[in-house]
C-alpha cells in the first residue's frame, strides 16, 4: 500500500500523519483519504502541494506499494 504522509493542517484535518492507503495513482490516494477523513481535509488538500517520493506530483502520476505521498499546506509565520 502507497504511504500518505499528512503534515499541519492536514494532520490536523485527519487526526493523523499517516495511513497506509491502496491506489495506483496519486489522485487516487487523495480521493480516498478526502472520502474518509471528510469535507475538512478535502479542503484543506485543495490549498496543499502534493508530493511524491520528494518530488512534486500530478494527480496522474502512478504510485506504488514503496511510494509515499505527502500532502504540504501552506503555512505562514516569521518574524
Amino acid at each position: 500500500m502507497t504511504t500518505l504522509r499528512l503534515f499541519a493542517a492536514a494532520r490536523e484535518a485527519a487526526g493523523t500523519g499517516r495511513v497506509e492507503i491502496e491506489a495506483s495513482t496519486v489522485g487516487a490516494v487523495l480521493l480516498q483519504a478526502e472520502a474518509r477523513y471528510g469535507p475538512v481535509f478535502a479542503a484543506v488538500v485543495r490549498q496543499s502541494r502534493i508530493w511524491c517520493n520528494g518530488e512534486p506530483a500530478a494527480l496522474e502520476d502512478p504510485v506504488s506499494a514503496a511510494d509515499e505521498v505527502a500532502v504540504l499546506p501552506p503555512v505562514s509565520g516569521g518574524c
